[in-house]
């Protein structure tokens, strides 16, 4: 016989909207071209760069710096999917010491939004990329790499997004003002 309860111990909220679960899948796809760019660095490929300009990248700090990059910039856009999913109103049970509890609305919704405007101004200049030179990169890597790292430019107004749909979905809920049979209502009268 099972002690273990396969209910949520907190009542969930209104279901994401379709948009909103489909925003926070695309935050993941947004952040996989750059992230394959830096991983094909990774593995000794010059991925547009001269041979002189991909030197500095051929080395094992750098390496280890690329990969990390795009291993952490996919795991920040997938914990997007979290506003849109179970776990982010419970916390998985296989994590340690938290596991199972109620994730409080402002845990999710505060580093969500200074994540989604940290973003948004770290790659509101991308679509400048070919403003500046790149004299380390060839014609066509300057011209594909461009191409790979726009689709940042919407990483943080979809986290934007789907945290707001969040935030929605898990607000308390407002009084309402009632006009007339409210005691304030009465006195007037």
């Amino acid at each position: 016989m099972s002690t273990h309860s396969t209910a949520s111990p907190v009542m969930s909220a209104a279901a994401p909207p379709r948009w909103a679960v489909r925003a926070a899948h695309l935050t993941t796809l947004v952040v996989l071209p750059s992230g394959l760019w830096r991983i094909a660095l990774v593995l000794g490929h010059p991925a547009g760069y001269t041979e002189a300009g991909f030197v500095p990248f051929d080395t094992p700090g750098a390496k280890v710096w690329m990969l990390t990059l795009s291993v952490v910039s996919e795991l920040v856009a997938f914990l997007t999917i979290g506003l849109v999913r179970p776990w982010g109103e419970v916390v998985p049970p296989w994590i340690p010491l938290i596991g199972g509890r109620a994730v409080r609305p402002l845990a999710a919704v505060v580093p969500a939004a200074v994540g989604a405007t940290a973003l948004t101004l770290i790659w509101a200049g991308i679509p400048l990329w070919w403003t500046h030179p790149h004299e380390d990169m060839t014609p066509a890597g300057n011209l594909v790499v461009g191409i790979l790292y726009q689709p940042l430019l919407l990483w943080g107004p979809l986290t934007a997004a789907v945290t707001v749909s969040y935030h929605r979905r898990h607000r308390a809920p407002q009084r309402r003002r009632h006009t007339s049979g409210s005691p304030r209502a009465d006195r007037r009268r």
